[in-house]
C-alpha cells in the first residue's frame, strides 16, 4: 500500500562545501591545467574523521597528455596506486549496451550509466526519450585508499566488450597492477530493461582502507517529458522499497527522509522510472527530494546517498539497474514489486483497480480494441453492473416525490419545527419511505469512480494514444490554447472537460426533478451548478481519457435515468404506498425518534430561555 505523508526536511543533514581548489602548473609544456571542485559531505562516519588529519587533498585534478610509461610525481601524489587511471586521456569516450527496448550509454570517465534511451516511447514533442541527462545526474562511489579520500568519478575506466551466448557484457575497470583492480560490470540480455550491475573490488588488500564504508552518491534531475508539467511533477518523487512494502518521499513539496533494510531505491517520473536493487542497500539511505524552477526543462532533483560496508579483501557488490516504463504487466514481471511505483491508490480504490478495472482493460486491449472503443465499453460494463444500485436510488427518489404534496401539506399544518418533523417521521415509516435511500445506494458507486479517477491518469498505455481531436489521452486536450492563465482553470481549453461539465449538469437537473429536491432543498439548485464548475476546473488539466469516462458515463446515467422513469407510474407506486400505509401496525416510538424528540426539545428550550 501506498501512503503518501508529509515528510520534514532535514536541512542539516548533508551540508556541502568547497574543501578547495588546487592548481597544479607542470613544467612540461604540453600539460593542461584543470580547476575543478570536489563536493564533500560535512557528515562524516567516525573511522574517517580519524583518518582526516593524516589525509592528502584529493581534488579532480586535469587529465595529463602523459604517455603510457610516464606517471607525473604530482599524479602519484594525489592519486597514489591509481593515478594510472587518473592519467589517461580520452575522457568523452562512450561505450553501449542496446537491446530492442533499450541503448545504455556508459562513459569512460566515471564508468558510470550517462543516457538511457527507451526507443518504444518518445517525449511529448517526439523527441527520443532519454531517462537521463548525463550532465545533469551523478553515480560516484567514494572510498579511501593509502589515507587518500578518491572518487570514481575522477578515474578514467578500461573498457572491454564480449557477447556471451545472447548476454552484452561490459567491463569497465580502474587498473592498479596485474590482479589489481576496481571494476564495474555491465550485463544487457536481449528483450529487457533490466541492466545486471556489480563494484568488484579485487586484490585490493592493502590498497583500499579496510574496514570503511564505500560511499554511494546517486542524483539525478528529472527531464519533463509530457505535455502537462503540474501533473508530471506531482508523480514525480523518490520511491523505496522496505519491510515489504512501498514508499514514497512527498511529490508536492522538497522532501528527506532516512530509511532502512530497503531492497530497492527508485527515481520514479510520472511514466517512467530508474530504479537501483541491491541487497548491499541495506544499510542507512539518505533521500531527498529537491524541485526546480520551470525553466530548467526538469521537473526535480531526486539524491540518494548511502554507504556499503567493506571489510577488505576481494568483494563484489551485486546490484540490478531497472530502466522501466512504469506499466503494469511489465513492473509485476520482475517479481520485487515494482509494480507498486503505478498509483492505483490506496486500500479498497486500490484493490478496485488492481482485480477489476485492469483485468477489464486489458481484456479490451487484448481484442485489439482502440482506446476509445475501450473506454467506452469500460464505461458501458460498468454502469450496467451497477444498474441495481442505480434503480434502487432512483426508485427512492420517486417515492419521495410522490409523497411530496404530504409533506408540503404537513408543513402547512405545523408551525412547530417537532411537530413537523414527528408527522414527517411517522409518514415515512408508514409509507416504508428512506429519507436517505436516493443517497445510500449512490455510496457503493464512489470507490469505483475514485478507482478510475486514479487510473486513467496513471494507465502508460494511453500515453500518446489518439482518439477525436484529442491527441493524447494521457493528458489534457486542448481545442483552443488561450496564451494566458486563468486562475484554477489553466491556459487551455479541454473539449472533453466541457462535455462532462455540461452533461453533469443535465443528469443532477434530471436527478432533483425526479427526486423533487429543488422543491424541498432550495439549496441544491446552487450545488447543481456549483460542483460542476469545480470539476470543471479540476479536470481540465487533467487526462482526456478520464474526462472522456466521465462524459460517457453520465450520458449513460441519463440514459439509464430515462428508463427508469418510463418504468415507474406515480399513480400505482403512490396507491402502493397509501395501501402499505393503511396496512401498517401501531406500533410506538423507535429509539431514533424518541432521540430526535427529545434533541428538538432540547433546542426549542434553548431558544427559548435566549
Amino acid at each position: 500500500m501506498l501512503q503518501q505523508e508529509n515528510k520534514t526536511d532535514y536541512n542539516s543533514l548533508i551540508g556541502f562545501a568547497l574543501i578547495g581548489i588546487v592548481l597544479f602548473w607542470f613544467l612540461n609544456e604540453q600539460a593542461k591545467v584543470e580547476e575543478v571542485m570536489l563536493q564533500d559531505v560535512t557528515e562524516e562516519v567516525q573511522t574517517k574523521e580519524d583518518m582526516t588529519s593524516n589525509a592528502k587533498d584529493v581534488s579532480k585534478v586535469s587529465v595529463l597528455n602523459d604517455s603510457s610509461s610516464y606517471i607525473s610525481s604530482e599524479l602519484k601524489e594525489v592519486y597514489g596506486a591509481f593515478s594510472n587511471a587518473a592519467s589517461k586521456e580520452d575522457i568523452s569516450e562512450k561505450f553501449y549496451l542496446e537491446n530492442d527496448l533499450i541503448k545504455v550509454e556508459v562513459a569512460a570517465k566515471g564508468a558510470r550509466v550517462t543516457s538511457v534511451y527507451l526507443k518504444e516511447y518518445q517525449t511529448h514533442d517526439s523527441l527520443p526519450l532519454n531517462l537521463l541527462c548525463e550532465d545533469s545526474s551523478r553515480f560516484n562511489f567514494t572510498f579511501w585508499a593509502q589515507n587518500r579520500r578518491l572518487q570514481t568519478s575522477d578515474f578514467v575506466f578500461e573498457a572491454s566488450q564480449a557477447l556471451l551466448g545472447d548476454k552484452q557484457h561490459l567491463s569497465m575497470r580502474m587498473n592498479v597492477s596485474e590482479g589489481k583492480y576496481l571494476e564495474f560490470f555491465y550485463v544487457l540480455a536481449p528483450n529487457s530493461y533490466k541492466v545486471e550491475y556489480a563494484l568488484n573490488l579485487v586484490g585490493l588488500d592493502g590498497v583500499i582502507e579496510q574496514n570503511t564504508p564505500i560511499e554511494l552518491d546517486w542524483s539525478a534531475a528529472i527531464p519533463r517529458q509530457e505535455l502537462s508539467r503540474y501533473n508530471e511533477a506531482m508523480n514525480t518523487s523518490a520511491y523505496y522499497y522496505a519491510d515489504g512494502e512501498v514508499d514514497y518521499l512527498s511529490s508536492t513539496s522538497n522532501d528527506s527522509e532516512r530509511v532502512l533494510d530497503t531492497e530497492w531505491i527508485a527515481f520514479k517520473s510520472q511514466y517512467f522510472s530508474t530504479v537501483l536493487k541491491s541487497q548491499d542497500l541495506s544499510n542507512e539511505i539518505a533521500l531527498s527530494t529537491i524541485d526546480l524552477p520551470d525553466s530548467e526543462g526538469f521537473l526535480k532533483t531526486l539524491n540518494a546517498t548511502a554507504n556499503l560496508n567493506y571489510v577488505g579483501g576481494t568483494h563484489s557488490y551485486s546490484m540490478d539497474w531497472y530502466f522501466v516504463p512504469n506499466h503494469v504487466k511489465t513492473l509485476k514481471s520482475y517479481g520485487i514489486g515494482l509494480e507498486e511505483l503505478v498509483p492505483l491508490g490506496w486500500s479498497i480504490i486500490g484493490w478496485i483497480n488492481k482485480y477489476v478495472v485492469i483485468n477489464i482493460f486489458n481484456t479490451f486491449e487484448a481484442w485489439g480494441w482502440g482506446y476509445g472503443l475501450i473506454i467506452f465499453m469500460m464505461a458501458l460494463l460498468i454502469k450496467i453492473a451497477l444498474f441495481p444500485f442505480t434503480y434502487k436510488s432512483y426508485s427512492s427518489m420517486a417515492k419521495m416525490r410522490v409523497l411530496k404534496p404530504q409533506v408540503d401539506a404537513i408543513n402547512e399544518k405545523h408551525e412547530d419545527q417537532m411537530k413537523r418533523q414527528q408527522e414527517m417521521m411517522a409518514l415515512y415509516k408508514q409509507t416504508g419511505v428512506n429519507p436517505l435511500g436516493g443517497c445510500v445506494p449512490m455510496l457503493f458507486q464512489m470507490p469505483i469512480l475514485f478507482a478510475l479517477f486514479r487510473f486513467f491518469p496513471a494507465s502508460i498505455e494511453l500515453r500518446q494514444q489518439g482518439f477525436l481531436w484529442a491527441t493524447d489521452l494521457s493528458t489534457y486536450d486542448s481545442i483552443l490554447d488561450l496564451g494566458f492563465n486563468i486562475p484554477f482553470y489553466g491556459d487551455h481549453v479541454s473539449l472533453f472537460t466541457l462535455l462532462m461539465t455540461a452533461t453533469t449538469v443535465l443528469q443532477m437537473k434530471y436527478s432533483n426533478s425526479m427526486s423533487g429536491s429543488n422543491a424541498q432543498m432550495p439549496q441544491m439548485k446552487y450545488m447543481m451548478y456549483f460542483m460542476p464548475v469545480i470539476f470543471l476546473g479540476v479536470m481540465n488539466s487533467y487526462a482526456a481519457a478520464l474526462s472522456y469516462y466521465y462524459f460517457l458515463a453520465n450520458l449513460i446515467t441519463f440514459g439509464q435515468q430515462k428508463l427508469i422513469g418510463s418504468m415507474i407510474d406515480d399513480s400505482v407506486l403512490l396507491a402502493k404506498m397509501e395501501e402499505k400505509k393503511q396496512n401498517a401496525p401501531v406500533k410506538g416510538k423507535s429509539k431514533f425518534q424518541s432521540r430526535l424528540e427529545k434533541m428538538m426539545k432540547e433546542q426549542q428550550e434553548a431558544q427559548k430561555r435566549k
